[in-house]
């Protein structure tokens, strides 16, 4: 990560952390002091803050609220802005940290409270361009359609993608006047119409990215690529969907001809 790296050499560690207790509310800045140990990361400080809630002052205060699941960077639920970089809070080591640590919520998406935010915005895309396979019940089918081995490793990096919000919370066309879905959701297109049972419903996936913000809303400003904590080449499966889209737009002209 673009990280500046500077171990810890003070017995304590400081947080200064951007406070919101619900959407409608004034946000605030709030200061945290909490022992160092070696090893920790981003998340064991604000379990550290949960256990004793107290400020930087002395003063008591309400638990500081974030989300996360599986604290092995897979989930993408402890996304937030560390140190002005949009990235997992596991997998941030405080050894790796500048202090003051900077912690804010990302603000592409809906706050919650505190560093939750809402990316509902994803998952409703996800369902929009179909990212799954269709399956004809849940009996024995038998062995499926085998891919073809030069597609796997590419398939699998795709695969990796948590849906954090990270490229989305880079990307300047995410704003209040675009409906554009994301790096994400595109790559995720690229996914499952290169699986061979996937592709029986390639069609419908373009069609759903080549109406409101889809492909063609994508500035192409590459914030995303850098962005990904998993490193998805995210600009390649910018370019693939929308040479997907371009081919199938000429083939239904020519059929409509």
């Amino acid at each position: 990560m673009p990280e500046v790296t500077k171990r810890a050499t003070r017995s304590m560690i400081r947080l200064k952390i951007k406070r919101q207790m619900k959407p409608s509310d004034p946000s605030y800045w709030e200061e945290f002091e909490i022992p160092y140990q070696p090893g920790m990361n981003v998340i064991s400080c604000l379990q550290e803050i949960q256990k004793n809630p107290v400020n930087a002052d002395g003063k008591s205060t309400s638990p500081v609220v974030w989300d996360c699941n599986c604290l092995e960077e897979v989930c993408g639920a402890c996304s937030m802005v560390i140190n002005g970089v949009a990235r997992q809070a596991c997998s941030a080591l405080i050894d790796q940290l500048t202090q003051p640590i900077v912690l804010q919520p990302m603000h592409r998406f809906p706050l919650v409270r505190d560093l939750v935010v809402d990316r509902q915005r994803m998952f409703d895309a996800l369902k929009r361009v179909k990212a799954w396979i269709h399956i004809d019940g849940t009996y024995d089918l038998g062995d499926g359609p085998r891919m073809n081995p030069n597609e796997v490793d590419a398939a699998y990096k795709l695969s990796t993608c948590m849906t954090c919000g990270c490229c989305l919370e880079v990307c300047p066309q995410i704003n209040p006047r675009s409906e554009y879905m994301g790096a994400a959701i595109m790559s995720q297109v690229r996914l499952f119409n290169t699986h061979p049972t996937g592709k029986y419903h390639a069609a419908e996936r373009l069609r759903a990215v080549m109406g409101p913000g889809g492909i063609a809303d994508c500035g192409n400003a590459q914030n995303c690529v850098r962005a990904c904590p998993k490193d998805i080449p995210l600009t390649t499966s910018l370019s693939e969907v929308f040479r997907q889209t371009t081919l199938y737009g000429i083939w239904n002209f020519f059929k409509a001809k």
